[in-house]
């Protein structure tokens, strides 16, 4: 069987990412990169939900798309998420911006880059991130079960072609950044989600 990851790219990766840490300072902390693929199991993944790079701002990023810890301001583009969370199933929205307990009912957050330098957006896009999180997409492509892949932002939905399983659905959308004032706000993916968890008989997300 041929593997989602080629092993001799991803040597390369860790030798980068290894260097990146030693040399400058990179985000998440290297204890927190694997946040995401700590709560995955290809069968019990529901849904994944695709960002672009971890925040690059200290305190922020700690390996799941989109998501900062208790006590860190909630970033623009979740605050938008969360408004359009409210709007589209009337759900009030978690108290702060850790969105572990929705990567503990089997929502993917995963980011296509891993890594990035403080301060400096997308410095670490190019370097190998995107073949390793392509393949887990390809993974969780081949899992047995309806998966809802969620595609916010063109850079996301470039990656629709990886999902090749018919019975999965593919939600795309504009991104969530306040910068993008059409697109995301009133998408009502979450209202979709459900549905098609429903319909393929794989419950609910609680997603308070």
């Amino acid at each position: 069987m041929k593997p989602y990851v080629d092993p001799d790219a991803v040597a390369r990766l860790s030798s980068f990412v290894e260097g990146e840490y030693a040399s400058s300072t990179v985000f998440p902390p290297k204890e927190d990169l694997f946040t995401a693929l700590r709560y995955f199991e290809p069968a019990g993944t529901r849904v994944l939900i695709l960002g672009q790079d971890p925040y690059f701002k200290p305190g922020q990023a700690h390996g799941l798309s989109f998501s900062v810890r208790p006590g860190v301001s909630v970033p623009p583009s979740l605050r938008n998420v969360y408004k359009e969370l409210q709007d589209d199933l009337g759900v009030t929205p978690p108290s702060n911006g850790d969105l572990t307990p929705w990567a503990q009912q089997g929502v993917l957050l995963l980011n296509a880059v891993l890594t990035v330098r403080s301060g400096t957006p997308n410095s670490h896009a190019g370097k190998g991130w995107e073949e390793f999180t392509d393949g887990i997409i390809r993974a969780v492509n081949d899992s047995p079960y309806r998966v809802v892949f969620v595609l916010w932002g063109s850079y996301a939905r470039k990656k629709a072609p990886l999902v090749t399983n018919s019975q999965h659905v593919v939600l795309e959308a504009g991104h969530p950044s306040p910068m993008n004032p059409r697109g995301f706000l009133g998408s009502k993916p979450f209202s979709k989600i459900e549905a098609a968890l429903a319909e393929a008989g794989r419950g609910s997300i609680t997603w308070s």
